[in-house]
């Protein structure tokens, strides 16, 4: 039996091509159908790493019973969130304004005109964990829909008009924002465990990035001791894959211990981000080992053989959540020996007794030396042999946002470590973003099977120019800066608000839908409003535009009011705000044909460094070499050569 989904090339849509449900992906014909047959559409949103997603999917979607009234009774729509981040966006809005709450999968209830009348996440077939039952639900529905669909159709319009009307106002973009969102993370950390909150605790590593920037620009080490006290538990808990390395996406508990266990690449990206930078600012070597054990992962087991990397691995094996992930201590003595295996359970805390379901997730929070290396040569036995026991799915398409985002940490790892490999790997994989998701300015969104998918949002542009500028920042190439430069413009045109500020998320190529949202929150990734307004700040110090100028004045003073009622939820704008007010230092490099590429090594990483092409009247050589103009806040020092510049780096330690 097949659906509608069987030519698509999304793996989650796939993953329904042969439910008995006649799946539609979303497109005309699906609303067509609904309009000709007077029927309401169930829309359903997910991914295909998403564990609740499986569930229902097997308890509804695959039940002969729930397909039969799904097919009588309604249109049904599959979408892949990671592929349509707007009709996500927009509908997840709806589920929050219904629920208080979301998630995924997200289920939804509308009109053959888009417009949504009910609205939940997961729902068993029957009535459990204190809701109603899938089955019961549509029933409901249905008779709703032939007895009282007036209110059914008033409750869309109200839900629609709600959601559509909010426009937060422009306000102050100033240092009040910082101290609030400082202040809010000091009166939610969690001391004795690291994060923020109560469980679920999410990595959310531009929190963390925040509380560096403001110690590396204050002192303050309250904020440097938040990010550690975060960073140190993260890997040694369940949350950190102690085999086969990478993270996993958030801790079901508060101590780090049991994850979801899906890994998606995006976190694994920001993650090296953070622990790199942790290294720069402590010089603790532990930071870096976990950043390039990430980066192993990530390079051994997400890399495509064209470059790019694919989007996340599974939770679930054989139907189990986290099964793939656990081990007992008579597996771990029957590989190692009951010496070697001994160590190593005591090691990682596997025990007879278990700790997630009768098996142990492997941790070290019984480990004095988070650094030891001893057990390390017992690593690749045991991750083949959980190969071998059971199987792992892998979602193999590649997204340009998250893409980018690996391309934008590796560059850093390159940075902190002066591993060539890491490079290599960033401009392999922005090769593969140029020649394979990208047609001149336009951006597409994914890439599988040689098929492209949505024109790109702009989580897409947001997250390249971010990825170019690192490219920029670790080699000094003019040509990644010049290529930055051009896709901002096009961002400008194709998702800039200049009335109202802000970038929506859907550009002027993209689809129409119910409305076009504007993403400013920062989640499990940072918004593309908040990114946008990063790489602006960068680009406006590198090369300075009265446009762009404007448009970043504009977008701080948008961002400032939406992030005004809550803002430690808006951390990476937070960063650029901060950069915004007080600018890290500023080198002007005019090469007079030296090389420069072992410069990054040496400067602070969020140094900004323009090399001019040629001297020019207010930047001169001294002495007729290479000469470096070096300023900050708002001061400079007088034009030095590279052997001076060194000298200061070394006398200041950082400039």
């Amino acid at each position: 039996m097949s659906n509608h989904l069987k030519n698509q090339t999304s793996p989650y849509l796939l993953q329904h091509a042969g439910n008995p449900v006649d799946w539609y992906p979303w497109d005309e014909e699906a609303f067509s159908k609904a309009r000709a047959e007077d029927k309401p559409i169930f829309l359903s949103i997910g991914y295909s790493t998403c564990h609740w997603c499986h569930v229902m999917a097997h308890e509804s979607f695959e039940d002969l019973e729930i397909a039969e009234i799904l097919n009588k009774y309604y249109v049904s729509i599959k979408v892949d969130k990671e592929e349509r981040p707007d009709i996500d966006s927009i509908y997840m809005a709806v589920c929050q304004a219904f629920t208080g709450s979301g998630g995924w999968p997200t289920s939804i209830f509308m009109t053959a005109d888009q417009k949504p009348f009910f609205a939940g996440t997961y729902f068993p077939k029957v009535a459990r964990y204190g809701s109603i039952g899938f089955k019961e639900l549509l029933l409901i529905i249905h008779q709703k829909w032939k007895n009282e669909r007036d209110a059914l159709l008033f409750s869309a319009d109200k839900i629609t008009e709600t959601i559509h009307q909010h426009h937060a106002s422009a306000s102050q973009a100033d240092e009040t924002l910082l101290d609030a969102a400082l202040k809010w993370y000091k009166k939610n950390f969690d001391a004795s465990f690291g994060g923020f909150g109560v469980a679920p605790k999410f990595p959310t590593p531009h929190n963390l990035l925040f509380l560096m920037q403001q110690y590396e620009k204050h002192g303050n080490t309250q904020t440097l001791n938040m990010a550690e006290v975060t960073l140190q538990n993260m890997y040694a808990g369940g949350l950190f894959d102690h085999i086969g390395y990478g993270f996993c996406r958030y801790s079901t508990d508060r101590y780090y211990l049991v994850p979801h266990f899906e890994k998606m690449l995006y976190d694994n990206a920001l993650l090296i981000l953070t622990y790199c930078k942790a290294y720069e600012l402590t010089g603790r070597p532990f930071y870096l080992e976990v950043a390039q054990k990430t980066a192993s992962y990530v390079l051994n087991e997400m890399t495509a053989p064209n470059g790019g990397f694919y989007s996340a691995q599974d939770a679930d094996s054989d139907g189990e959540e986290g099964k793939y992930y656990v081990f007992t201590p008579e597996e771990i003595i029957g590989l190692l020996g009951q010496v070697d295996g001994t160590a190593f359970c005591e090691r990682f805390g596997i025990t007879k007794a278990g700790n997630f379901e009768g098996k142990s997730i492997p941790n070290l929070f019984r480990a004095k030396d988070l650094t030891d290396q001893r057990f390390d040569p017992f690593l690749p036995a045991l991750r083949e042999y959980r190969r071998g026991r059971t199987s792992l799915h892998t979602d193999d398409k590649i997204l340009t946002a998250w893409n980018a985002l690996m391309v934008a940490a590796l560059c850093r790892l390159y940075r902190c470590s002066r591993n060539p490999r890491y490079l290599e790997a960033a401009k392999r994989a922005q090769d593969f973003i140029e020649n394979n998701l990208c047609s001149q300015n336009t951006l597409y969104v994914s890439f599988r099977d040689g098929k492209l998918s949505e024109h790109g949002f702009l989580d897409d542009y947001a997250s390249y120019i971010f990825a170019l500028l690192s490219l920029y920042d670790a080699t000094l190439e003019r040509t990644f800066l010049c290529r930055a430069a051009q896709l901002t413009r096009e961002a400008v045109i194709q998702y800039y608000d200049p009335e109202h500020g802000g970038f929506y998320l859907s550009g002027t190529d993209n689809e129409t839908l119910l409305f076009r949202p504007k993403e400013c929150y920062d989640g499990a990734l940072p918004s593309g409003n908040s990114l946008i307004a990063y790489v602006l700040v960068r680009l406006n110090a590198l090369l300075p535009d009265q446009s762009t100028e404007n448009i970043l004045n504009k977008q701080l003073a948008y961002m400032a009011g939406e992030a005004e009622q809550s803002p430690a939820g808006f951390s990476m704008f937070l960063m650029a705000l901060s950069d915004f007010l007080e600018p890290p230092v500023l080198i002007t490099a005019v090469p007079n044909g030296e090389d420069l590429s072992g410069l990054p090594f040496v400067l602070p990483s969020d140094a900004i460094v323009k090399v001019l092409d040629r001297p020019s009247e207010e930047y001169k050589l001294l002495n007729n070499e290479a000469t470096f103009y070096v300023c900050r806040n708002q001061s400079c020092l007088p034009p030095m050569n590279k052997r001076q510049l060194m000298t200061e780096i070394l006398k200041r330690d950082k400039i």
